[in-house]
């Protein structure tokens, strides 16, 4: 895991991601208002201009060509404009994310919010048509055991629902 502070760091290795290799990524969103940033927030409290008016996200990434000690830096607002409804999204992409939810269900659903084990199950169920070896079926056979394992809240004392 690469602290926060590494990013711009060109001593601190990230991980390796070779020629040909592909790789999905999960961002997490950080709102404008959070504190203790490396760089500067490009969307704080001010007003933001017209530039910047139709984005949503900025997406930075460092990487180092092959026997290169510096990194370079890409970086890309996302637009309004380039959102796609859930229903659109690419089977691979609605797997990955059913299961960074299911982890992070089982890590105790801090930031999982009201999203649930039967929620992982749907998202992944609609990305099922590209398994022919079974493994996202498996998944989903998974987080339903996962969630018959899971003890539901309590139900209220009789002398809770009196009062």
């Amino acid at each position: 895991m690469l602290a926060r502070e590494d990013f711009n760091n060109d001593k601190v290795d990230a991980g390796e991601i070779g020629a040909g290799h592909r790789v999905t990524a999960l961002y997490e969103i950080v709102p404008a208002h959070a504190q203790g940033r490396v760089d500067p927030l490009r969307y704080g409290a001010k007003p933001v201009s017209d530039t910047r008016a139709g984005e949503i996200a900025n997406i930075r990434l460092r990487y180092k060509l092959p026997d290169s000690d510096r990194s370079q830096l890409i970086e890309q607002p996302i637009s309004k404009s380039a959102l796609v409804a859930n229903g659109k999204l690419s089977p691979d992409l609605r797997f990955a994310a059913s299961v960074a939810a299911f982890g992070q269900i089982l890590r105790g659903g801090k930031y999982s919010a009201d999203f649930g084990y039967d929620d992982v199950a749907s998202l992944a169920q609609g990305a099922v048509d590209q398994d022919a070896e079974g493994y996202r079926r498996e998944f989903i056979s998974l987080v339903k055991l996962a969630k018959s394992m899971t003890p539901e809240a309590p139900a209220p004392k009789l002398s809770q629902v009196a009062q």
